[in-house]
């Protein structure tokens, strides 16, 4: 492709390169230079000379692009999301498809918040970053060429922009703009959402993800009608293996956005062997502005006997005065948690569990220096000693904010 470029830049002019082609076919009858001429400028539009290119043809972003853009300096890094936003680069298609009309006026039609925004993005180099910003704040990052999220927005008319990057350093964006009328409570039906993604012990980097001894053998299988609450819930099975402590964690990038800060996380869990598991963990994670608010909690059934919750800035489980053991085997376990982002802090308020409900009233420091922005919930599964399998089925997932 590289070559191709090249032979666009200099289109038929006395190169070295040219003279060697004249050279090559001057002596012959059925070659003259004006033929010559003439093919070498077809060469220099279409790449359809073989000797002159190995391409098929250069997207047009990156033929008519007048300057070369700097490639990111490390494509395995998340770099901070530049605000304002930045400007295209010899942009490629980006289109916004949900909502599907401008709502530029407060008499337009409205919609209701969280909004589902949906974009693709089609560069001619692998992605990079995809980003969507409201008012000029980064809300929602993606490694992937498309945005399908639900995403918080106050009432009002406001400028929903996305950003994508792929690795050569080429930028694409659009805009547009979006008049919410009303606050929905929150989402649903999140445990057969289409965006779940899971990791074992690491991630690909080398960073930890769900910690344990090995790499678990662990599988998502969604829309169950049995059992179900409302015949429709999602099976998370550990398999087991020959590594005891081996866990699997998994979670939803549903959503994303700065404008809600209390969060009501209202679940039903099923477990088939209701004493296989290490612990169970459920969180929800807000991330904005280099910040990562993690509401973790775990019911640790084997070492504390408690609810754990997640003290982010020191990376550890910190046990709280609730107790938790080992849930009968195949019967629905209701849960509720109460969480609240204060500042640079977590507030982890309340917890219900069935109809016992707990105090929990405890705050610890976020993480800093995050930048993929998101609205996720997640749940992870930890073997035990013996890595016994088991099936937890989740059901009526949902995640409320205001």
């Amino acid at each position: 492709m590289k070559f191709g470029r090249v032979v666009l830049e200099i289109g038929f002019r006395e190169s070295r390169f040219s003279k060697q082609v004249f050279g090559m076919f001057s002596g012959l009858p059925q070659f003259r230079a004006r033929t010559l001429r003439w093919i070498l400028a077809a060469a220099a539009t279409s790449c359809l000379i073989l000797f002159l290119c190995t391409c098929q043809g250069l997207p047009a972003n990156v033929a008519n692009c007048s300057v070369t853009p700097t490639p990111p300096a490390n494509t395995g890094v998340v770099p901070p999301a530049p605000e304002p936003p930045p400007q295209a680069l010899c942009g490629f298609p980006l289109a916004i498809s949900n909502p599907a009309v401008q709502q530029s006026a407060p008499s337009s039609p409205g919609v209701a918040s969280p909004v589902l925004i949906s974009a693709n993005a089609t560069p001619p180099d692998p992605i990079y970053t995809m980003r969507l910003y409201v008012d000029g704040k980064a809300v929602l990052y993606t490694p992937s060429t498309t945005i399908n999220q639900y995403i918080w927005i106050p009432n009002g008319v406001h400028t929903v922009e996305i950003v994508a990057e792929d690795v050569a350093g080429y930028i694409a964006t659009t805009t547009t703009q979006v008049n919410v009328t009303s606050q929905s409570p929150g989402v649903s039906g999140i445990q057969n959402f289409p965006n779940w993604v899971s990791c074992s012990a690491q991630l690909a980097t080398g960073l930890t993800c769900a910690a344990g001894l090995g790499i678990a053998n662990s599988t998502l299988t969604q829309d169950q009608s049995s059992p179900s609450l409302d015949g429709s819930s999602a099976r998370f099975s550990l398999l087991g293996g020959t590594k005891p402590y081996s866990n699997e964690l998994y979670w939803s990038p549903f959503g994303g956005g700065n404008s809600v800060s209390h969060f009501i996380y209202d679940f039903y869990f099923y477990v088939d062997v209701g004493d296989a598991p290490q612990s169970l963990e459920f969180d929800v994670n807000q991330t904005f502005g280099g910040t990562r608010w993690t509401f973790g909690t775990q019911c640790d059934f084997n070492q504390t006997g408690r609810w754990d919750i997640w003290d982010d800035y020191n990376n550890l489980w910190r046990p709280t005065s609730v107790p938790c053991f080992h849930f009968p085997s195949k019967t629905w376990i209701h849960v509720v948690w109460n969480f609240e982002r204060v500042g640079n802090q977590v507030h982890y308020i309340s917890l219900t569990v069935d109809d016992n409900n707990y105090t929990v009233d405890t705050y610890y420091t976020a993480q800093p220096n995050w930048y993929e922005e998101e609205i996720d919930t997640a749940f992870q599964m930890d073997g035990n000693y013996k890595e016994e399998p088991y099936n937890v089925w989740l059901d009526k997932v949902t995640l409320n904010a205001y």
